[in-house]
């Protein structure tokens, strides 16, 4: 089932979301309204808007979005999955690139919660059946490391650790760029692209503090490895701070051109079809929520990334290309 899009031209001017649910044929509450405005799902003239008080006008065109509905509860599948680390409370798992983490509208399965509960019995319920144990996320097209929660009091610390930012997340970036100084900080506050919802921006305002420190790896000519430790977790921030800062994700085919700008032994071999920026969760480290160890793991770079910086004769230091084919 696919999502259903309904246009609305306003005959009474008023609230957007009073406005929408008076309009549209579907019996939904003024309450899922809100949530799918604020989630994105609505435009007033074409421009999306995610406050439901904005006023509206007599005459202009309003659009909503309503989603499929999803499966209630997330079922296991029988996919593989590298698990690095497990005990009685957390898993650690280096996730592939393609995957997404959990069932949603247009992923209601495959994903890496139908992996887990195929794979582990038990798993914190804090996320709810269509994301039990997700603590953080990977989008879709990076790679690397995730830690799960088995339990409700796993969960919980974790995200405390991640709130707080004692939790620490390190990245590798291959970008289309040549910074100038060889690191330095980006701060600014994201929030969802004003006309484009599947995008994220910087702004001035409606948005969350967002602050990534990166640091250059590697160079080969025009491309770049940056290392990139997280300080927040907005969604798609490493993609936003480093296309505003001119320098894009190679193989990102959201935030720029795949494959422009380079050689073509590296062209071709990023298939145009994926959605796979290179980006990997390379490191990844917490404070264990039982023993209050520190715990720190690495992933080794994916043979795709492999293969692309090889390619670019990008020299890549051995604790960071690792040792996996």
């Amino acid at each position: 089932m696919s999502s259903q899009i309904h246009t609305v031209v306003v005959v009474k001017k008023g609230r957007l979301d009073v406005v929408l649910t008076a309009a549209i044929p579907e019996d939904l509450s003024r309450a899922r309204v809100t949530a799918l405005i604020k989630a994105g799902n609505a435009t007033i003239e074409g421009a999306v808007v995610t406050r439901p008080a904005v006023k509206v006008l007599v005459e202009q065109v309003l659009t909503i979005e309503i989603p499929p509905p999803v499966q209630d509860q997330a079922q296991p599948q029988d996919i593989a999955l590298d698990i690095v680390y497990q005990d009685s409370d957390v898993v650690v798992v280096n996730k592939p690139a393609g995957m997404v983490v959990h069932p949603a509208p247009g992923h209601p399965d495959g994903t890496l919660v139908n992996a887990l509960l195929h794979h582990i019995e038990d798993l914190s319920g804090v996320g709810g059946v269509q994301r039990p144990g997700i603590v953080h996320r990977l989008d879709k097209g990076t790679s690397g490391l995730l830690v799960v929660a088995k339990n409700d009091l796993a969960h919980r610390a974790l995200q405390g650790q991640f709130a707080d930012r004692s939790a620490g997340r390190t990245y590798l970036a291959l970008v289309r760029g040549a910074p100038v100084l060889p690191s330095g900080v980006i701060r600014t506050i994201i929030a969802r692209h004003p006309t484009q919802r599947h995008k994220y921006a910087s702004t001035t305002r409606d948005g969350k503090p967002a602050i990534t420190r990166w640091k250059v790896v590697a160079r080969a000519g025009r491309l770049s490895l940056l290392k990139c430790n997280l300080e927040t977790g907005r969604t798609h921030q490493i993609r936003v701070h480093l296309t505003e800062q001119g320098w894009p994700l190679v193989g990102d085919p959201l935030y720029r051109r795949r494959g422009a700008g380079l050689p073509s032994s590296a062209r071709d071999l990023i298939d145009p079809t994926e959605n796979r920026p290179y980006l990997h969760a390379w490191q990844l480290k917490f404070i264990h929520p039982s023993t209050g160890e520190e715990m720190t793991f690495s992933a080794p770079l994916p043979a795709d990334y492999i293969k692309v910086l090889d390619a670019l004769e990008v020299q890549v230091p051995r604790e960071v290309r690792g040792t996996k084919s």
